[in-house]
């Protein structure tokens, strides 16, 4: 399993205008390890939820492989 701020670096690679909402949950991701993480308040789980909420218009074979990893990482 692959850690959460490599995730959210590849993201950033390949989602070039990322969605105003789902970037603070991005931004959050990049300080993340694993899902027994924390940033600040929020739970590792939260943040990767509510990216996942905010990124319904990231799409393509990438969008699609990287959000079915995070769902099955929750």
């Amino acid at each position: 399993m692959r850690n959460i701020n490599t995730i959210a670096s590849e993201i950033l690679i390949d989602w070039k205008n990322v969605n105003y909402a789902a970037k603070p949950y991005l931004a959050a991701m990049r300080d993340l390890e694993t899902m027994q993480d924390n940033y600040y308040q929020d739970d590792a789980q939260s943040v990767v939820r509510y990216f996942l909420a905010n990124a319904g218009t990231w799409r393509g074979d990438v969008a699609k492989r990287i959000k079915a990893e995070l769902k099955g990482m929750l």
